[in-house]
């Protein structure tokens, strides 16, 4: 019964503030994350398990991390290098650096500081994509810009992922145990870091090897193959059996982020034919579960810390809307694009979603930052989507009346020169 009253009570609350944040033209992550901070254990009233909860949001982050890979293209980043390489790094940069200063402040340390900032710095694809798709802005030169900074990103926190576990020593966190492997590498005298770095990069090579070599011929086979006994469950179980099964073989065979492996397995399946039927026919069952994930971090956010640190969440809020923002318009402009196409960019990037809760809860259960940290991120996340669709508002607002009032006198001007 707790895992049917979990996911009965999470998804009946998401739909219904889904609605609301619907009706009020708000991003649904919005409504998704107050529906967790009802059922979490900071507000009165029934409390769902979290343990349990914890669980459903591992699910929710393999099938987010396999539908980014499933969207990403190496020809749309190819388009746009010039300026998403270099302005997406810069950003980072900044933002990272902001955050980090703001927890160096708080008193969380130097590595404490730096993954607070990294989670600050990086937008939400969800509400990103959905922004651009509402304004039919995704073919456009600024939705390819944006759409190519979303994926630089995207590939710097996939590095992060795998970085900040064997590292989380000496950011100031709990130094995890050295597995046999690394110990004996360690005897040649890399030092405990040294070794564990290395041997990481040794099993994500492994795991990026086979994925490209093999993974690229048995993946599209095995969905060619569902899909030519015309049975439409057998390629949606497919699906699910190749993101599921690569992520947990990642973790259990190269001891890599179960994130990692589902990003991989997305990326490579991405590269077959039906890639989009697949992307299709999955799109119900990683919703409901990318539902549960968000639920799942809003039951891990404190409400409190609102009223009892607002000028660490008003400064959380200026570093996503203010500094990020500020700093990926002053790079458009410096790369030769006009003001409005740097507002676009701008406006896109002033939020921030599902990377930075991935970032952040692992940064707690590591102990490099406290549990400040995570309420932090997640107020932040919810005030930026809040206010993210009043900056496109603004952005975008309809021309002004005395430009409509010309037109009549424009058409009438052309009628009597013809």
């Amino acid at each position: 019964m707790p895992l049917i009253t979990t996911m009965a009570v999470g998804l009946a609350i998401a739909f219904v503030l889904g609605l609301v944040a619907h009706r009020l033209r708000m991003p649904l992550i919005a409504g998704y994350l107050a529906a967790g901070v009802i059922i979490g254990p900071f507000t009165p009233g029934y409390v769902a398990d979290q343990d349990i909860a914890a669980q459903l949001a591992e699910m929710g982050v393999i099938l987010l991390m396999f539908g980014v890979g499933l969207h990403f293209s190496i020809k749309d980043l190819m388009s746009v290098k010039g300026i998403a390489v270099p302005g997406a790094l810069a950003q980072i940069a900044v933002a990272t650096a902001a955050g980090a200063l703001l927890g160096w402040l708080l008193g969380w340390g130097i590595g404490g500081g730096l993954l607070f900032g990294l989670a600050l710095s990086v937008a939400s694809t969800v509400v990103l994509l959905r922004a651009l798709q509402e304004r039919d802005l995704i073919a456009t030169e600024k939705g390819r810009i944006a759409v190519g900074w979303l994926i630089v990103e995207d590939l710097v926190m996939v590095l992060a992922l795998v970085l900040i576990p064997p590292l989380a020593g000496l950011l100031g966190g709990q130094e995890q145990p050295m597995d046999a492997e690394t110990a004996q590498v360690a005897q040649y005298g890399l030092g405990t870091v040294g070794a564990t770095i290395l041997v990481t990069f040794a099993k994500v090579a492994a795991f990026v090897a086979i994925m490209l070599v093999v993974g690229r011929r048995v993946i599209p086979w095995t969905l060619e193959f569902a899909a030519n006994t015309g049975q439409r469950e057998l390629f949606r179980l497919a699906v699910l059996a190749i993101a599921l099964g690569v992520a947990a073989g990642a973790a259990a065979v190269f001891g890599v982020s179960l994130a990692l492996g589902a990003f991989f397995a997305g990326m490579v399946m991405a590269g077959s034919t039906l890639s989009a039927q697949a992307l299709k026919d999955t799109l119900p069952f990683r919703d409901a579960f990318a539902v549960l994930f968000f639920v799942s971090v809003g039951m891990l956010f404190d409400p409190t810390v609102l009223w009892q640190q607002p000028f660490s969440v008003m400064v959380t809020v200026l570093i996503i809307i203010g500094v990020k923002s500020a700093a990926a318009f002053g790079i458009v402009r410096a790369f030769g694009h006009d003001r409005t196409t740097g507002l676009t960019i701008a406006a896109a990037l002033a939020q921030i979603g599902e990377f930075s809760f991935i970032l952040i809860v692992m940064g707690v259960k590591l102990d490099i930052v406290p549990t400040d940290a995570r309420d932090l991120v997640v107020a932040g996340a919810l005030i930026s989507i809040l206010v993210n669709p009043l900056l496109f508002r603004m952005l975008f607002a309809p021309k002004a009346p005395v430009e409509a009032k010309a037109e009549p006198e424009i058409e009438a001007e052309a009628d009597a020169r013809a």
